[in-house]
């Protein structure tokens, strides 16, 4: 799963995060105290030296077997639901004791809470717990985050993103500070009394370390690219026009489909999927080697410059909705659906629900991913990582009982696909959130109404593509869409490697891309791409790269 805007959601929102070390410093507490390298110059962690720490791997007997493989780290996929389904736990995980305090996000309407809410009362009482979800909105989650982070004010149960944790200033002194070590309590074998959380692979424990210890249990990633170019398939192929594979013919369909008359442009902000095509790094936020060994970061390289060239043509030419081009996008969504762009980027999560939602309204609608493709010759480059979706802390000093409470809680929401508990997580109770046939269950409007994922966000999973009734094509199409992409994912020299990047260079990020935005959108001009780029090398950029220099030479790779 991807965040519902990609991993740049609402970036603007980190400028307020960065308020995290002076409470504490002012506060005197803890995060006040935790080092001078992690506060202001960064940190590394070798995840390779933490093997002893990671729960070890075992699979949970009797699921049903995959009818398409993936190629990891892409997940195998289900096209039909089991005629079975397993009872995976037996005994209420909960004590029914004081209620569950949760925090996690949400994109869209807000659920009802509580007793108001008969999805969370369902599952609360096959718990045998209740828990008290505060459902905050996703595109601003990282302010509240940064809020109560900053107050050392967080529930019992936190979701973090993973996409939000590079925004969050000293978020390893504020897990060492506020959260609980869960290393005893899953490491090697003695993850085994949580036997959901056993089914993990290795490499979502392993980025779950902070701090040298186990800390989070992870939500392991359902698909490895945060970017896809979206088209319209049903609206290009009725004017006999197909997807672009080349950035001429990015052009050439942008001229023929835009006509401002009709209230019809070609494209979104389109710049992530316009920077891989001519293959500007990705990796660690868009870090790559030199051929001589040293770091560089994309705005540093030929390959970044040529995409910017190209966006800005592009809103020059007026082939960009005028409503992206004088906002952040946020209607972008819409305005595929409604016809009004054909194109559109996004996070690969917004595939299947916008096809199931939008075949009800619009008879033949038809979204698919534009294949990849590289605007400069040889094999295309794919962005993309296999880390979680996100991770989930315990509130630190709750005491061993609770927190064993809570990791069973964990464990029975991380029930894999082809078990009662997941088809009661995912769809709520038959006959009221969902109706089921021989193709599966469907949720019911109350369905969609009630379920949010809350139960999803305290949980991980070992990851595979479900089928969906109402979009039976979706899981072929995706996993052969994802397992030929997969071939080209870039390369990560820092694999194994964990970083908190310097205070001062991620105070750097936002400021320096809206400075970029404005150079693409034709507010300053492209010239000025040089002075940006020196601009954020003082302000952290060459900070940032004698640290992943550094980093590499200490692990001896």
């Amino acid at each position: 799963m991807t965040p519902p805007t990609g991993p740049s959601a609402d970036r603007r929102g980190f400028l307020s995060l960065l308020g995290l070390g002076a409470v504490a410093v002012a506060s005197g507490g803890t995060l006040a105290g935790c080092g001078d390298k992690a506060t202001r110059g960064g940190a590394t962690q070798n995840l390779d030296k933490l093997a002893a720490l990671i729960p070890e791997q075992k699979a949970f007997p009797g699921m049903p077997q995959p009818d398409i493989k993936g190629t990891r780290p892409v997940p195998d996929g289900f096209t039909k639901y089991p005629a079975e389904l397993v009872d995976a736990i037996a005994e209420k995980p909960g004590t029914g004791g004081p209620a569950i305090r949760a925090m996690v996000p949400v994109w869209g309407p807000a659920p009802p809470s509580g007793k108001s809410n008969s999805y969370l009362t369902a599952i609360n009482a096959e718990l045998g717990a209740t828990v008290d979800f505060s459902a905050q909105d996703g595109l601003a989650y990282a302010d509240k985050l940064g809020a109560i982070l900053g107050a050392r004010d967080v529930p019992d149960l936190l979701c973090v993103p993973n996409w939000e944790v590079e925004k969050l200033a000293r978020f390893s002194d504020a897990v060492g500070a506020l959260f609980e070590d869960l290393t005893p309590y899953l490491q090697g074998s003695a993850v085994q009394a949580y036997p959901m959380l056993a089914t993990f692979p290795a490499g979502a424990w392993r980025e779950s370390c902070w701090n040298g210890r186990l800390m989070a249990v992870p939500n392991p990633t359902d698909g490895p690219f945060p970017w896809a170019l979206f088209q319209r398939k049903d609206l290009l192929d009725k004017a006999g026009l197909t997807a672009p594979k080349s950035i001429d013919e990015l052009f050439a369909v942008g001229k023929e489909v835009t006509n401002p008359g009709k209230g019809v442009w070609a494209y979104s902000d389109i710049f992530a999927m316009v920077q891989m095509f001519h293959k500007a790094p990705g990796t660690e936020e868009g870090w790559r080697l030199k051929a001589d060994g040293t770091p560089e970061f994309k705005y540093e390289t030929p390959e970044f410059r040529q995409a910017a060239e190209v966006m800005a043509r592009l809103y020059k030419a007026g082939y960009v909705h005028p409503d992206i081009v004088a906002s952040k996008g946020a209607d972008a969504k819409q305005l595929l659906q409604s016809g009004k762009i054909l194109f559109h980027q996004d996070g690969p999560g917004m595939w299947q629900p916008m096809q199931a939602e939008q075949q009800k309204i619009t008879p033949g609608f038809n979204i698919q991913p534009v294949p990849l493709f590289s605007a400069t010759g040889g094999d295309p480059l794919a962005w993309g990582d296999d880390e979680p979706i996100s991770y989930l802390f315990i509130k630190k000093g709750l005491g061993k009982a609770r927190v064993e409470e809570l990791l069973r809680i964990i464990n029975w929401c991380s029930a894999p696909f082809g078990t009662k508990e997941f088809d009661l997580r995912e769809f709520g109770v038959a006959g009221k959130h969902h109706t089921r046939d021989a193709a599966g269950p469907v949720k019911t409007e109350l369905g969609f109404k009630e379920i949010q994922n809350q139960y999803f966000f305290i949980s991980g999973r070992s990851p595979v593509l479900p089928p969906y009734p109402q979009t039976p094509q979706f899981v072929p199409q995706v996993l052969e869409y994802s397992n030929e992409t997969v071939k080209y994912l870039e390369k990560d020299p820092w694999d194994g490697l964990k970083f908190e990047f310097p205070a001062k260079f991620k105070a750097a990020n936002v400021p320096t891309q809206d400075k970029i935005t404005d150079i693409v959108r034709g507010r300053r001009p492209l010239s000025d791409l040089d002075t940006v780029v020196k601009e954020w090398r003082a302000a952290g950029g060459d900070e940032a790269r004698q640290m992943l220099a550094t980093a590499l030479a200490d692990a001896g790779k």
